[in-house]
């Protein structure tokens, strides 16, 4: 009931400190305003007490409640009920640019590459509702696997099919990996267009190179995050495939063109991360998560219902009744 109870002057309830010495003074000063009769005996009188003179210390009671309420509504109570509107912004259109070559399928992250990108891309997603993502990949080639869209179940479901596909021609197609993106975000209209560039390679293939495919993302002011993932030193990587389909895997040197990854991520004002483990990986996305933020507009209104107002009734309803007692019922004892 009182939970969105507030004052607007509180000061003022300081002064119910001083009720107490009212009603001492009341106390103390009572007797003087009466006479008294000495008798040389009141056992005549014993049990004579009239009802009256028992009440009338009640006149006092609704004076001192009457000034409580006063001083109560000189704080001025009132309720405030509070209304929140939030405003969304157009948000950020983002795509995420993955390298799917073989070597994603190294165990130097746990299960492995891909596995580990999964989880941690899927929380960037759900944690950032009011922007729309794209997913494009690449290894010797690059494809669109989901155009850009505000349907979050298509794009974790685009997350989950992330994989190694033989299909897919080998190398690392950096280069094109981000011209594809930066093909996605070309038409939008968003206030603000990123690429999140992820690969554990260099670039060896496809007929447009990094320096070209940056150029055009300067064009169409789109920022690109670069990620370079996998451990220093050796992994555990794919190097054949069995006849029952399965891989064989050795220690491979880790090989990750970073000079290249930080070019490009200074020149269109992102940055570059190096990913060596799974908690590294988190990490990077989550700084990339605080880097990139959506403006929100937050409307706060608020509805004051005062309560001073019946005090106050009140307060004048205990003084009139005190007077009209005073007058009539207790005239002869005040």
């Amino acid at each position: 009931m009182f939970a969105n109870l507030t004052f607007e002057h509180p000061q003022w309830l300081w002064l119910l400190t001083v009720i107490p010495l009212l009603i001492l003074w009341a106390v103390l000063s009572h007797k003087k305003k009466y006479s008294s009769l000495l008798l040389s005996s009141t056992k005549a009188f014993q049990g004579q007490q009239s009802l009256l003179a028992k009440l009338r210390p009640f006149l006092l009671v609704l004076r001192i409640a009457a000034l409580c309420f006063f001083i109560v509504a000189m704080a001025r109570p009132r309720e405030v009920d509070e209304s929140t509107e939030v405003k969304k912004s157009e948000g950020i259109d983002i795509v995420m640019s993955v390298d799917v070559s073989a070597s994603m399928l190294a165990k130097d992250l746990k299960p492995n590459r891909f596995e580990a990108l999964r989880q941690v891309a899927k929380d960037f997603v759900n944690q950032r509702p009011n922007d729309r993502f794209g997913i494009t990949i690449f290894a010797g080639e690059s494809y669109t696997k989901t155009p850009i869209t505000s349907d979050k179940e298509i794009t974790l479901k685009a997350i989950d099919g992330i994989e190694f596909n033989d299909l897919i021609e080998g190398g690392t197609a950096i280069g094109m990996g981000l011209a594809t993106s930066v093909n996605k975000l070309k038409e939008s209209e968003a206030e603000s267009k990123v690429i999140i560039l992820l690969t554990d390679g260099v670039n060896n293939s496809g007929f447009i190179d990094p320096v070209t495919a940056t150029e055009l993302a300067l064009e169409y002011d789109t920022k690109v995050y670069t990620i370079g993932i996998g451990t220093n030193g050796e992994a555990l990587s794919p190097v054949a495939v069995r006849g029952d389909g399965s891989y064989v895997y050795r220690q491979v040197k880790v090989e990750i063109d970073e000079a290249l990854l930080k070019d490009i991520a200074q020149q269109t004002g992102g940055k570059y991360f190096r990913a060596t483990d799974n908690e590294k990986l988190k990490s990077i996305y989550d700084e990339i998560d605080k880097l990139e933020t959506s403006e929100v507009e937050e409307f706060k209104y608020y509805n004051y219902d005062e309560k001073f107002r019946l005090l106050i009734l009140i307060g004048l309803g205990l003084i009139c009744l005190e007077q009209l007692l005073k007058f009539t019922v207790f005239r002869s004892f005040v």
